[in-house]
């Protein structure tokens, strides 16, 4: 006689969409991300449905999310399946603010140099791994109307839910370009015509001080290691910011705001 105890137990079923979890899948270095991700809260949602850039799938929603959507004369061109607060809860993070609404869709196509065309202001970023970090900049980006946000492949976050909800909707607003080489970038778009400047606590100058032509690339770069030294020898600029306070430096993503602002001062926009 077998021992019942002794017998493998049946896995337990999940219901529903939450045993998809699509944005658990394994993904490969580099982009863009496999398979479809999922987004969720208001402001990301709604923005995903009005870029057009944005291949959507599926929206789950409670009752209350789907008026809500609709109040804001939000374009619904997917299935919509109605769902509880608990089950949309199984679906994401236990730390994840859905408010009612998670929407399946493509990650963005993979934007590179070229659609930086015609742009005057370009922020990049030198390996800023922190999604929130990068997620606030990019909001960031988008009120100072800059023109586009670059990364690099490897050691930065790639697109996802942690990353498009710090961006509160801004990830689908702005070009946000992924490059191989930032060095390489950076020499390139100084041959383009644009002023680069690093922003680097051992500037001669501050950013106030420092010339800036009609078009510019900022480069920002992670908290303690700041710009790598490839990257500050390609730009034709190192510039400091200079704070009053008995702080003296910033969180990147505040460092980013502020030397966007001075840019735009700098430059007439």
């Amino acid at each position: 006689m077998t021992d019942k105890a002794n017998r493998p137990r049946p896995r337990s079923r999940q219901a529903g969409p939450a045993k998809r979890r699509p944005d658990m899948r394994p993904r490969r270095p580099g982009l863009p991300p496999e398979g479809p991700i999922l987004l969720y809260g208001l402001h990301t949602v709604e923005a995903a449905f009005r870029n057009r850039a944005r291949k959507r799938l599926k929206l789950y929603a409670t009752e209350n999310a789907q008026r809500r959507l609709a109040e804001r004369e939000v374009p619904i061109d997917v299935p919509v399946e109605t769902m509880t607060p608990r089950a949309l809860d199984k679906m994401v993070t236990k730390d994840a603010v859905h408010q009612g609404m998670i929407l399946e869709a493509d990650p963005l196509p993979p934007y590179g140099v070229k659609e930086l065309k015609g742009a005057r202001l370009v922020l990049a970023l030198d390996q800023v791994t922190d999604p929130h970090n990068v997620g606030a900049i990019l909001r960031s980006a988008v009120a100072l109307a800059a023109d586009a946000v670059v990364t690099t492949e490897r050691h930065a976050p790639e697109e996802g839910p942690v990353l498009a909800k710090s961006a509160s909707g801004a990830l689908d607003m702005i070009r946000h370009v992924r490059v191989k080489n930032m060095a390489r970038f950076v020499s390139e778009m100084g041959e383009a015509g644009f002023q680069c400047i690093a922003l680097d606590s051992d500037g001669p100058a501050s950013l106030e001080e420092t010339a800036f032509t009609d078009k510019t690339v900022l480069v920002l770069g992670s908290e303690g290691k700041g710009v790598r030294q490839g990257v500050r020898e390609a730009c034709g600029a190192l510039a400091r910011l200079d704070m009053p306070g008995e702080i003296r430096s910033l969180n990147v993503s505040n460092a980013a705001v502020l030397s966007l602002y001075v840019a735009r001062q700098k430059m007439g926009l």
